[in-house]
């Protein structure tokens, strides 16, 4: 499978990012830029970013089957692979209960999504879906190359590997900012996604089979459910969190960044990741 992806990912929202902040993140040393919340069918913005960079993968994370036609996603995922080979990698999602009035069969609505995008001509191994449960894993598994996972734990993950087995990509997105009080994270955290997660229903019934209870899910998050939802504390500390993906089996782990300088957090976050990866330096 010729997919380059890298050992971090950044994800960031059409508004959060321009294709000077992708080559800035290229030369960071993430390997890969998702490109988050319902990134629309004709990924125009995808190649703009795809544009500006030289070996960067761009991934969309997720495009909403409920929103896009498959038929359009697959004719422009046709034009940039003419242009940019294999930099371009599909994620797609169902999305949640509580924003679409339409939802319905959500396994089976998106299985067919696939299916139409296979059927077009979109390689299965470009393709990885937004599961968080078994029956999605499964179909992830199956039909696609992996699995794009976020609000999940390094035991989603090691449950996640286990579910796809070898060869199959799990790409777990996971908060993170580098703040050494622990007090002063959780409140970000708390303001941002992972102090909603006990109000999304699947990512609700996810957390609660990784043994979270309602107490933790209830109001803005216990304090055990937003530190395992956020990567936090000094350098080292922050990307020790991140890298236990890899050691439950993540092939790759997305970071998404808190605070007020995204940009400047996954700076950040990339060089914590290189220094204790390297490990320490003789004087």
């Amino acid at each position: 499978m010729n997919i380059e992806l890298g050992l971090l990912g950044a994800h960031l929202r059409e508004h959060e990012v321009t294709p000077d902040d992708a080559a800035t993140l290229e030369q960071a040393g993430y390997g890969t830029l998702w490109l988050d919340a319902s990134p629309p069918a004709d990924l125009t913005f995808v190649e703009s970013l795809l544009n500006a960079t030289t070996a960067l993968t761009v991934g969309t994370s997720v495009v909403n089957v409920w929103d896009a036609d498959a038929d359009t996603l697959a004719a422009s995922f046709h034009r940039i692979r003419t242009r940019h080979g294999d930099r371009l990698l599909l994620g797609i999602g169902i999305g949640h209960r509580e924003l679409h009035t339409e939802w319905a069969s959500p396994y089976d609505t998106l299985a067919s999504f696939t299916d139409q995008l296979v059927l077009a001509g979109v390689p299965a191994e470009r393709i990885v879906l937004a599961a968080l449960g078994p029956r999605m894993l499964g179909l992830a598994r199956d039909r696609t190359a992996g699995t794009l996972p976020c609000l999940v734990t390094p035991e989603h993950t090691r449950l996640a590997r286990a579910t796809l087995g070898p060869g199959k990509l799990v790409l777990p997105g996971h908060f993170a900012l580098v703040e050494p009080d622990a007090d002063k994270a959780r409140a970000v955290a708390r303001s941002g996604p992972p102090g909603n997660a006990g109000r999304v229903a699947n990512y609700a019934a996810n957390l609660r089979r990784l043994g979270f209870a309602d107490a933790d899910l209830a109001g803005v998050g216990s304090d055990r459910l937003i530190d395992a939802l956020v990567a936090h504390g000094g350098p080292a500390a922050t990307a020790g969190a991140l890298l236990a993906h890899l050691d439950a089996g993540a092939d790759h782990v997305g970071v998404y960044p808190l605070g007020d300088d995204l940009m400047g957090t996954l700076v950040e976050v990339a060089g914590a990741v290189t220094a204790v990866r390297s490990g320490p330096t003789e004087a």
